[in-house]
């Protein structure tokens, strides 16, 4: 292997350059965080309206994700799983994959995911269910 930082002789990146990525992802996902932690949502007039629901009055499935981020960035797991619980199960999911391509980064690795169709429309219903049933009244309690 050679110098940190060059390239070996296949072209790839070696040392501490391979990491620049996933470390650059962090810091830009760290920073929307730490803006969303100090400027509340829950106050009106700081961020826009979700045009979804300006327009139609129908909840979108990232409706209340702000304020479940909000939440989760302040340490109350209840409330940011009542604001949008399927976006804070998301915010643990990206931690773990964030994880997994760091490891692989420093193994000299790449990252690939490849899903199988049937997850991608699995995905697609869980999200399609999650929107229709907090926006009746028997699912209320998924609404933002």
């Amino acid at each position: 292997m050679g110098q940190p930082g060059r390239k070996d002789q296949v072209g790839r990146r070696t040392g501490w350059k391979r990491l620049g990525t996933p470390l650059g992802i962090l810091a830009a996902v760290t920073g929307a965080f730490a803006y969303v932690g100090t400027v509340d949502p829950n106050e009106p007039g700081h961020y826009p309206v979700c045009p979804l629901l300006q327009l139609t009055g129908v909840f979108c499935p990232g409706c209340g994700g702000l304020r479940s981020a909000h939440a989760f960035i302040t340490g109350d797991l209840g409330a940011a799983f009542s604001a949008n619980g399927i976006a804070t199960a998301g915010y643990f999911l990206f931690a773990a994959v964030w994880v997994l391509w760091l490891v692989r980064a420093w193994r000299g690795k790449p990252l690939r995911i490849a899903l199988a169709p049937a997850w991608w429309w699995g995905v697609g219903a869980v999200l399609l269910v999650f929107t229709v049933v907090r926006n009746l009244p028997f699912g209320s309690a998924l609404a933002p």
